[in-house]
């Protein structure tokens, strides 16, 4: 079993070294943790999979420190993808782009002739990948399926042991993953919400785009992460409660002879039956969506937990990111009277 450092930002050369000699290292974002590995080293890549226990044919994103790292895999950018780049880089949006030709493996790209690139709001991380010269593929640092990490004491929770270290950089500030856009095709798609929402996006090209809400077949490769299996489920089966259901799904908890987490604001902490357990969202969308993956992982680290009843919020702006990630968690599960 491998020992699994910790690294400081005093000592990212370090980490930069490894990635350079082909070991897994997670690393910092402005919204997860992502799971580090030479982008043009193909088996170094492959590790990535069997770490997470991710499905091959799930792409992986390519995380950049500059546009000209970009400028290495794609020669054809058209001036919208520069206009979104110009004005979401750095920070949470992905960009998926045509790439030449065999200049990423098939690994990374899921066999596709495109690859989603991101250049996060993160000194620390652009640093790293600055250090070791090459991009890093950059998957979110958890067990496949799980909550994703958004402290490297999540990362060291799941991946102790199957990676060479990971970079602490402290809590990230957004908490879900980058809005995904793909402006590989005529009219550019949103394949994944996120903290870039869909109005700044149509506000910067001045055109209309589409939010693609297919869901990938059995035999078909996704364009992008998260878009055919089952997302950042707890052990314990969540339900969705909307806000005016609260009482009802409160008076159901009281009856049930297990313990039930309780993923909300602190006006319904006040009202929690004796065997509810509370984990404080926040007051807002924003709150929610920073707590989500936190609020999930502490419940899944407790066995008696069986069920979570966790906070609907209006899907409208930032409420389409974090209703997309809860909704995977839940698998589509509403409370229902």
């Amino acid at each position: 079993m491998l020992i699994t450092k910790i690294y400081e930002p005093k000592d990212l050369a370090k980490a930069a070294d490894e990635l350079t000699k082909g070991e897994l290292i997670a690393f910092p974002t402005e919204t997860v943790y992502g799971l580090g590995a030479d982008a043009t080293n193909e088996l170094a890549v492959k590790r990535v999979y069997l770490a997470k226990g991710r499905p091959s044919d799930n792409p992986l994103i390519v995380t950049v420190s500059s546009f000209e790292m970009v400028q290495r895999f794609v020669t054809d950018i058209s001036l919208d993808a520069k206009k979104l780049i110009e004005s979401f880089w750095p920070g949470s949006l992905t960009i998926i782009l045509k790439i030449n030709p065999g200049s990423l493996s098939k690994v990374v790209t899921g066999g596709l002739e495109t690859a989603a690139f991101r250049m996060p709001k993160n000194d620390v991380t652009r640093k790293l990948i600055e250090l070791a010269d090459v991009p890093i593929v950059g998957p979110s640092a958890n067990s496949s399926g799980k909550p994703s990490p958004t402290t490297a004491e999540h990362v060291y929770h799941d991946l102790e042991g199957k990676i060479a270290g990971i970079v602490n950089d402290g809590p990230t500030k957004v908490g879900v993953e980058s809005t995904i856009i793909d402006m590989s095709t005529d009219i550019p798609a949103i394949l994944r919400p996120g903290a870039v929402t869909f109005e700044e996006i149509e506000n910067v090209l001045q055109k209309k785009i589409i939010t693609d809400q297919h869901k990938v077949g059995a035999n078909e490769v996704p364009k992008a992460p998260g878009m055919k299996y089952k997302h950042y489920a707890p052990s314990a089966q969540v339900l969705i409660v909307e806000k005016n259901k609260w009482e009802k799904a409160l008076i159901w908890a009281k009856k049930q002879s297990t313990v039930i987490g309780v993923l909300a604001s602190k006006e319904e902490e006040s009202l929690l039956p004796e065997n509810c357990k509370f984990f404080n969202l926040g007051t807002d969308v924003k709150s929610a969506s920073h707590n989500l993956f936190a609020g999930l992982r502490y419940f899944d680290d407790q066995a008696d937990v069986k069920w979570i009843l966790a906070a609907a919020f209006p899907e409208i702006g930032l409420g389409k990111a974090y209703m997309n990630r809860l909704k995977k968690a839940a698998g589509d599960q509403f409370f229902t009277d």
